[in-house]
């Protein structure tokens, strides 16, 4: 079962096709970028958050909110809290990233403390992002820009279908990262022995 996740950054231009998930939310900033694009509101499973860029005016189905006030997590945090809660462990994220850059960072670091619990898979109008297991591969990407994060750290990285493959190397956040390669073969695989990688893969 998959989950999707609207959150308050960028507005996406285009909605993905909900059909293909079984679940779907948005914290309460989302929602007014959604009701702008005309999304059918109803289809919306809850509605979480603090609530507090409401306007009291404002028409909301009551019955699908889900107030969040802890003010220690952000409201991304709370929502997938909700949704794995509910038995998903699988979730596309749609407004993650642009807007204020800190809630930006805020939320790559939130993926980060999930990273072992679900698979959250980040889009915008640039490329798709997301945390990548110890071994990784992925199909369909010939020619397109591949970047590789450490988050902060990635020891013997080993890299096969890119332009400047990497044989057993180290990324830090503080010395070498591996951002803007690009894939010559259809097929891209990556592994490494310890840290994290957060794997940018462009449109």
């Amino acid at each position: 079962m998959k989950a999707l996740l609207f959150i308050n950054g960028d507005p996406p231009k285009n909605t993905p096709e909900i059909k293909d998930y079984d679940l779907i939310a948005c914290t309460d900033g989302a929602f007014h970028y959604l009701r702008e694009k005309n999304f059918p509101l109803d289809l919306l499973d809850f509605i979480s958050g603090d609530f507090d860029s409401y306007e009291e005016n404002e028409k909301i189905v009551s019955e699908k909110l889900i107030h969040t006030p802890d003010q220690n997590k952000t409201d991304f945090h709370k929502a997938l809290e909700i949704i794995l809660e509910k038995g998903f462990y699988e979730v596309d994220v749609y407004g993650g990233s642009g807007g204020e850059q800190d809630h930006y960072l805020g939320n790559l670091t939130v993926a980060y403390l999930f990273r072992n619990k679900m698979e959250i898979t980040f889009y915008d109008e640039y490329s798709k992002y997301f945390f990548i297991p110890n071994e990784f591969e992925a199909q369909n990407v010939l020619g397109k820009i591949i970047s590789l994060v450490p988050y902060p750290v990635a020891e013997n990285v080993i890299t096969k279908g890119l332009n400047w493959p990497l044989f057993g190397e180290e990324l830090n956040m503080t010395g070498r990262i591996g951002t803007r390669n690009f894939a010559v073969e259809d097929t891209f695989t990556c592994s490494y022995s310890d840290g994290a990688i957060l794997l940018f893969i462009g449109k």
